[in-house]
């Protein structure tokens, strides 16, 4: 059962990022923000699964990973269930729209990339954890590790107001960059729990 919700969870994930990347070149943000509370979903299953099957000696990682997930996966779904309910159907004035409209760089905006910088200390905990039987574990492993570097720029950027004003395209220049990597890292978790 571990094996199968991390495969499921996996393969969530990686569909979720996928069709992310897609949404995003077509504007369409309804699509871009509900598929990333199934991403939250997905990658919470897959982090739990990474934490059962963890050695003994590992079990502080495993769980320091889990409860960073958990916390990305609270932010994540705080932040995308109002793009797609409040921001989009009510009629907010304009100064809620700066604090909860994620496209103006604002208070949500600043919790989004707080929720990926603790995906990624989930990652790099995950990484610690994770037995390197074969080569394809071993590249899992380096690149659940080297995603955890996004943790500092996740913290940082918004204090020093890097966004303000941001450009569209250049975010997404910058989330398609992040998507490409994050496709192969689920593919390669679906394999190692399908081999389980």
């Amino acid at each position: 059962m571990n094996q199968k919700i991390g495969m499921v969870g996996s393969l969530i994930s990686l569909v979720s990022v996928a069709l992310f990347a897609v949404f995003m070149m077509m504007r369409f943000n309804f699509g871009s923000f509900f598929v990333c509370i199934f991403l939250a979903l997905g990658f919470i299953m897959m982090v739990s699964s990474f934490a059962e099957e963890c050695e003994p000696d590992k079990k502080a990682a495993a769980d320091v990973a889990l409860i960073c997930a958990t916390v990305y996966c609270v932010i994540i779904l705080l932040v995308y269930f109002a793009q797609t309910t409040s921001v989009r159907l009510d009629g907010l004035n304009e100064q809620s729209m700066q604090i909860l409209d994620y496209s103006k760089f604002g208070l949500y905006f600043n919790y989004d990339l707080l929720g990926y910088g603790m995906m990624a200390l989930a990652t790099f905990f995950t990484g610690l954890t994770i037995k390197t039987n074969t080569k394809a574990d071993q590249w899992l492993k380096w690149l659940l590790m080297l995603h955890g570097i996004f943790f500092i720029p996740c913290l940082i950027m918004p204090m020093l107001g890097v966004f303000s004003g941001g450009d569209y395209w250049t975010g997404v220049i910058a989330l398609e960059s992040w998507c490409a990597y994050f496709i192969p890292l689920c593919a390669l978790a679906y394999a190692h729990f399908r081999k389980a």
